[in-house]
């Protein structure tokens, strides 16, 4: 029974991160539309940022209440799950196109943001000092994305971002709604990542795991199925390009918002995160690098070889660290 309590707090957790993600970006974006900001800013703004609100809320809170380590594995993860087990899932349904542009632009930044974030953690902590640069960094890449974007002029980008939001419904909507569907958005992602914090610290102390392994798995897998399954239903429509381009995007804030608004809060120390993990996490991001550059695309069989990993990653840390503890 204890256990099960301790799931239902994790379940609980979820849903409120989940709906309270869902209202802030809804109202944010609404909001700022009706101020006349158009739906490429806010797609690559607001949206950009209010996805990322879970992570950062369970992070700050796991971070702020003594577990460090919970923190940095929420990130470290949420990465290795999103590049090994999304991408390799929906590359195993559907032949994964990869444009361009994703090459040139944004596997280089998730490239430099892993090897900088690992660097960082060398010395056992990430400083408020390294906190702000990284999330400098994310101003500046989102800076670059809306400059480069309208430089270039993709309509379809355009059109993608505007076909997301009901424009008519933002302009006629009155202004207290969309501020109330922020305020209670917020509430659920603070009582959400209460939840979570509570359920899986719980787990862990009752099964004799470390918490940094409930992290990494767990409560990592469990805030990327929003991302597996809307990647899914992706992949059965055929839109490769949307779903690498979500993964990376997800990557990239991870490290540089998340992990930056974190430890400006509070430095972060490793607290049970051990270089195996970030080696795991730059060696999938090296071999994602590989298989976009050599054919612009993510075949079945690579996708195979990224699920392989993300199992044998799992499987390496219950002996490693569940069993070798328990012995």
């Amino acid at each position: 029974m204890p256990v099960l309590i301790d799931l239902l707090w994790l379940i609980a957790g979820l849903t409120a991160l989940y709906f309270g993600a869902e209202w802030l970006v809804g109202g944010a974006s609404s909001l700022a539309i009706r101020f006349g900001i158009s739906p490429l800013v806010v797609g690559l703004t607001v949206v950009a940022f209010g996805t990322s609100a879970p992570e950062l809320f369970v992070s700050i809170g796991f971070n702020f209440n003594g577990h460090p380590g919970m923190a940095l594995g929420n990130v470290v993860g949420s990465n290795i799950c999103n590049i090994a087990l999304v991408l390799g899932v929906s590359a195993f349904i559907c032949l994964l196109q990869i444009k361009s542009q994703l090459i040139r632009r944004d596997l280089p930044v998730l490239l430099l943001s892993t090897i900088a974030f690992t660097m960082m953690l060398w010395n056992g902590q990430i400083s408020r000092m390294e906190g702000g640069i990284l999330f400098a960094a994310v101003l500046g890449y989102t800076w670059y994305q809306l400059v480069l974007t309208r430089k270039i002029e993709e309509p379809e980008v355009t059109e993608q971002f505007e076909e997301d939001f009901d424009l008519e419904k933002a302009e006629s909507d009155p202004v207290w709604k969309f501020s109330i569907l922020i305020i209670v958005g917020l509430v659920g992602l603070y009582f959400g990542a209460k939840w979570l914090e509570i359920g899986g610290v719980g787990l862990a102390e009752k099964m004799g795991v470390p918490k940094a392994v409930i992290s990494l798995t767990l409560i990592a897998f469990s805030t990327s199925v929003p991302e597996l399954a809307t990647s899914i239903i992706a992949s059965l429509k055929k839109q490769g390009d949307i779903i690498t381009g979500n993964v990376i995007g997800s990557c990239i804030f991870n490290l540089l918002s998340v992990i930056g608004i974190t430890a400006l809060v509070k430095p972060l120390q490793t607290g049970g995160i051990e270089m195996s993990d970030l080696y795991v996490m730059i060696g999938l991001t090296v071999v994602l690098c590989i298989m976009m550059f050599t054919g612009k695309r993510i075949s079945r069989w690579e996708g195979g070889v990224l699920l392989l990993g993300y199992a044998g990653y799992c499987t390496f840390l219950w002996f490693d660290r569940v069993a070798g503890a328990a012995a």
